[in-house]
C-alpha cells in the first residue's frame, strides 16, 4: 500500500488571533469567524470533519462524531507572511523576522536596482496592490518607470503593464532584484505584479510570479525527495520554496485550477507528498477586504471536498490547514497573526481532538513520521495520537 499525504493550504484562513498578535500590529482579527458571518458562507463538509470542534471555533457548530482529527497550531516563527508560514509547515521555525520596509526601501537598494534594470522607479512605499496601479499606472505607462512597492510583509513587489514591460522582461527584473536583496535586506519574496488595461481601467493579471528566498536548511520537501519519494507541488508552492525539494510541480491561476490539479494528483500513482496552495483566499479576498468573496471561496472549497475525499485510497492522508491569517474585515489589508486550522482525514486517521499545538512544524513532523522519512525538525509528530489501531 502506497502512503500518500495531500496537504492543502487555504492561504490565509486563520482561526483566531494569537496571544502576541498586538506585537505584529493586529487586533480583533479572526479570519474564519469573520467570513462565517457572511450569508455566502457554508461549511457542511468541513463541519462534519470537525472544523467547529477546533479550539475557539465552536461558532461553526460542533459535531458529536467528527470524521477527522482536528486542532489548531500557533506560529512559533516571528512573522505572519506566506514564506515563513509555509517554511514552518515544512519544519523550519524562523526565530528572526524577515526585513520589512514601512518607509520604503533604502536609497542604495533602489539606485542599484534602477542602475541594473535601466529603468526609473515609482512609489517605493507600502501600498495596496490594486490601489498602487490606479495611482501610478498612468505615469508608468508614460515613462516606462517600474512601480516598486511593499507591504507589512517582507516583500519587494514590481508592478508593470504587460504592454510596456513584457512578462519575461518583468521576471528578469525580479531576478535582478532577488540578487540585490541579500544579507540584511534578504526579503522573503520578490513578486512580479503584471497588469493590463481592461475597459479603460488597470487590472492585475494572473501572471504573478514569486521569487522566494531559499530555505536556510532542509525542509520536509527536501527530506521526502531525499528518501526517494515524490513531492508534487501545486500552485505557488514551487515559488515559496524557490523550486527546491520537489520532483514535479504545476502552477495554477485560481483556486478552481488548484483544486482540479490536486484532484488529478489523486489519480496518479506515487508515494510521498502532494502540497497545494489555494491562493485566492488571500490574494483576491483577504487583502481586498472582501468578506463575502472570501466566504464564497470557502464555500466552494467545502462543496468540492467530497469529490476529493470520496476517491481517497486506503493509504491516503489529507491535511487541511493555512499559513497565517488575513482577516478581510479588520482594520488592515495586511496579513493577520493567527492560529491556523489543522484537519487530518483518511483511513489511517482516528478522529481525535489535538487541542492547540505550539507550532505549525508539528505538521512536518507528522507527515515525515507517516511516510517513514528521516527528518529532524522543530515540530513533534502527532501520528501516534491520530493513527488508527
Amino acid at each position: 500500500m502506497n502512503k500518500r499525504v495531500f496537504i492543502i493550504v487555504l492561504d490565509s484562513c486563520g482561526v483566531g488571533e494569537l496571544p502576541d498578535a498586538a506585537d505584529f500590529g493586529d487586533k480583533d482579527c479572526n479570519t474564519l469567524k469573520r467570513i462565517a458571518q457572511s450569508e455566502k458562507f457554508s461549511c457542511d463538509n468541513t463541519r462534519k470533519m470537525g472544523l467547529g470542534n477546533i479550539d475557539g471555533c465552536d461558532y461553526i457548530g460542533t459535531v458529536e462524531n467528527p470524521t477527522a482529527a482536528v486542532g489548531r497550531c500557533a506560529e512559533a516563527s516571528r512573522g505572519k507572511d506566506t514564506t515563513i508560514g509555509h517554511w514552518e509547515i515544512a519544519g523550519i521555525i524562523s526565530p528572526e523576522p524577515m526585513p520589512t520596509y514601512p518607509d520604503g526601501f533604502p536609497k542604495e537598494i533602489i539606485d542599484e536596482f534602477s542602475r541594473q534594470t535601466g529603468r526609473g522607479v515609482l512609489c517605493n512605499k507600502p501600498y495596496s496592490g490594486t490601489q498602487v496601479i490606479k495611482d501610478y499606472g498612468d505615469e508608468h505607462v508614460r515613462t516606462g518607470d517600474l512601480i516598486v512597492y511593499t507591504s507589512a510583509d517582507s516583500v519587494f513587489q514590481i508592478a508593470a503593464h504587460e504592454e510596456v514591460v513584457p512578462l519575461e522582461k518583468l521576471y528578469e527584473y525580479c531576478r535582478t532584484a532577488r540578487k540585490i536583496l541579500t544579507g540584511k535586506n534578504a526579503v522573503g519574496r520578490v513578486i512580479a505584479r503584471p497588469f493590463v488595461t481592461e475597459n479603460g481601467e488597470y487590472k492585475r493579471t494572473a501572471n504573478r510570479h514569486d521569487f522566494s528566498l531559499e530555505p536556510p536548511r532542509e525542509t520536509l520537501l527536501d527530506a521526502v525527495v531525499r528518501s526517494g519519494k515524490t513531492v508534487y507541488a501545486v500552485g505557488k508552492i514551487h515559488d515559496i520554496f524557490a523550486g527546491r525539494g520537489m520532483t514535479d510541480f504545476v502552477f495554477t491561476h485560481s483556486n478552481a485550477e488548484g483544486m482540479e490539479k490536486t484532484l488529478e494528483a489523486l489519480n496518479m500513482d506515487f508515494e510521498g507528498l502532494c502540497f497545494t496552495n489555494l491562493v485566492d483566499f488571500d490574494m483576491l479576498y483577504g487583502h481586498r477586504q472582501d468578506v463575502d468573496g472570501y466566504a464564497n471561496a470557502f464555500s466552494e472549497f467545502d462543496k468540492w471536498l467530497p469529490s476529493f475525499t470520496d476517491k481517497m485510497r486506503d493509504g491516503d492522508m489529507l491535511i487541511i490547514t493555512a499559513d497565517h491569517g488575513c482577516d478581510p474585515g479588520d482594520e488592515s489589508t495586511d496579513h493577520s497573526r493567527e492560529y491556523i486550522p489543522l484537519i487530518v482525514y483518511g483511513k489511517p486517521v482516528k478522529p481525535v481532538n489535538l487541542g492547540t499545538r505550539p507550532t505549525y512544524a508539528d505538521i512536518a513532523a507528522t507527515v515525515a513520521d507517516y511516510l517513514s522519512v528521516d527528518f529532524e525538525c522543530d515540530g513533534e509528530s502527532l501520528f501516534d495520537k491520530i493513527k488508527r489501531e
